[in-house]
């Protein structure tokens, strides 16, 4: 994973949302919560949810990746 926010896109959304029916996003693979609060999170908070969502490996966004 980058070390600079700078080098990631603005947020890990792909426009696949399921967060009013699924604790996870399945397309971002951020809670609800991280969704709803990501423009406020301090860019610590952003890059451990990053890291987070990167090291599970079930969202979308990184499935895509894995062919």
């Amino acid at each position: 994973m980058a070390s600079n926010l700078h080098d990631l896109p603005d947020s890990p959304c792909i426009g696949v949302c399921s967060t009013l029916f699924d604790d996870i996003c399945k397309g971002c693979g951020r809670t609800a919560v991280e969704v709803a609060n990501w423009v406020f999170m301090a860019d610590e908070e952003k890059r451990a949810v990053w890291a987070r969502i990167e090291s599970e490996g079930t969202a979308m966004r990184f499935q895509k990746d894995r062919a």
